[in-house]
């Protein structure tokens, strides 16, 4: 049976860590921030946004057509091209390459879709060592968690945390929290697993049909050391992540960073066509329900994603829960809309993680109507009768009495004048675990009903 996703129980014990929570929200929101700023330099990322969405949308309505020129392409550059149905067959593809190549040892950089497979522990199952390059994703690793961030996957915890887990792990001074410190001994404990690993693995920001080639955008230089150090390379990418053209990237990385950082391009834009001398090289293209999500009148525009973050960065929910709290491979609004779509009866709660506030689609740079797509989950979610029996008594009598304005308003009345009088007990209790971490305001002097029709009289 399906162990369904509780995201409120697990934002609670994330809420219930004051400092982590704090700093976590302060430090998300500083990135949202410092895209505001660095998009008000751009005069034109209206248009780019405009551009961008409608590359993503051609694209995705000729798919067919650009995945096989990218093979022929990739395959004339010497690239060997595989197709995976799903996270199962990926996997095995995998392992089937570095089982041929007798691969011990693998070095592998950031790639949400290899853990949107399940790839890590299905390797490590086999016999074969896997080491996340990435920094964050490598405290991750360590801790035994997920990522709880698409760009900063270890953005929740504290240097404290850190601290701790490295000398667990690393042997390092427990009550020494210096960044630059435990940075170094991450290199250090590190750079022999890279230099010494028999294949290294990568994602794939953009894959580009014109050119059979794709892009690894990093901050930190770890995927050209998996790509380039060890004589097998293999990268795995969404079909969606394709693009037509190589000037199409003229749009996207002039996006990418800007909303996910505030920075103006990535510190490492790496561009792959072909195998190294002397190298190999393999491009796992992945389904992994993609197909079905694009034949989908309601929830294709989803595949335009570019994993940036910037809806997560914005998003008031995700600030004070955490990433984990959404208990899948994508969180914030981005997994609201695309975990339901793996199962959506384990993430049938997930669109309800929502204030429904709508910055998520604002700060979208490809114009996903991730607010919409949202609603529309809950909708799915209801017809499916999925729905908690708490919020269908709720909502259908919140529905009833709001379709009937005359009820509705004898209800605000009675609510108006019981509210100041009504026992503690029956505002806060299991029932509402609205309540759990919030005091009901105090009620207004009048209703906005009335406050307008006094303006109308007046008028």
């Amino acid at each position: 049976m399906t162990q369904v996703v509780d995201p409120e129980r697990l934002a609670e014990r994330f809420i219930g860590l004051e400092q982590h929570e704090a700093t976590h929200d302060q430090l998300v929101w500083r990135m949202r921030q410092n895209r505001d700023k660095s998009v008000a330099g751009v005069p034109e990322w209206a248009r780019l946004r405009e551009v961008a969405s409608q590359i993503k949308e051609h694209t995705l309505t000729h798919l067919d057509r650009y995945l096989e020129e990218f093979e022929t392409n990739a395959t004339k550059r010497g690239t060997h091209v595989h197709w995976a149905r799903d996270a199962e067959e990926h996997n095995s593809i995998v392992h089937g390459i570095l089982e041929k190549h007798g691969v011990k040892s693998l070095i592998k950089s950031k790639s949400m879709l290899q853990e949107e497979c399940g790839m890590t522990p299905f390797l490590q199952n086999r016999g074969i060592e896997v080491t996340e390059s990435d920094l964050g994703e490598r405290i991750q690793q360590l801790s035994g968690e997920a990522p709880s961030h698409i760009v900063v996957p270890a953005i929740h915890k504290l240097r404290s945390d850190v601290a701790e887990l490295f000398a667990d792990n690393l042997g390092t001074e427990r009550d020494n929290s210096d960044p630059h410190y435990l940075t170094e001994a991450m290199r250090q404990n590190a750079r022999p697993r890279f230099m010494s690993a028999d294949a290294g693995m990568t994602g794939a920001n953009f894959v580009v049909a014109e050119t059979g080639g794709f892009v690894v955008c990093t901050n930190e230089g770890n995927a050209d050391i998996g790509a380039c150090v060890p004589p097998l390379h293999i990268a795995s990418a969404g079909i969606e992540k394709l693009i037509p053209r190589a000037k199409d990237l003229g749009v996207f990385i002039r996006m990418l960073s800007r909303s996910a950082l505030g920075s103006p391009i990535t510190q490492y834009t790496s561009h792959f066509h072909g195998p190294r001398r002397g190298g190999e090289l393999h491009v796992v293209l992945v389904d992994n329900t993609r197909s079905e999500r694009l034949g989908s009148a309601d929830f294709w525009h989803a595949l335009k994603c570019i994993r940036c973050g910037a809806c997560m960065n914005t998003c008031p929910v995700y600030r004070r829960g955490g990433g984990l709290s959404y208990g899948a491979t994508y969180s914030g609004p981005i997994g609201v809309i695309l975990d339901p779509g793996f199962d959506v009866s384990k993430y049938r709660e997930l669109p309800f993680h929502s204030s429904l506030c709508g910055s998520c689609t604002e700060v979208c740079p490809v114009k996903i109507d991730i607010a919409d797509q949202i609603y529309k989950w809950r909708r799915v979610v209801a017809d499916k009768r999925m729905l908690r029996l708490t919020k269908q008594v709720g909502m259908s009598a919140l529905g009833a009495a709001m379709a009937r304005p005359p009820i509705f308003k004898a209800a605000e009345e009675v609510a108006e004048a019981a509210l100041p009088h009504t026992p503690r007990f029956l505002l806060y209790n299991p029932l509402n675990p609205w309540g759990k971490h919030r005091e009901v305001p105090t009620a207004p002097g009048q209703t906005f009903r009335n406050w307008y029709l006094n303006k109308r009289r007046k008028a």
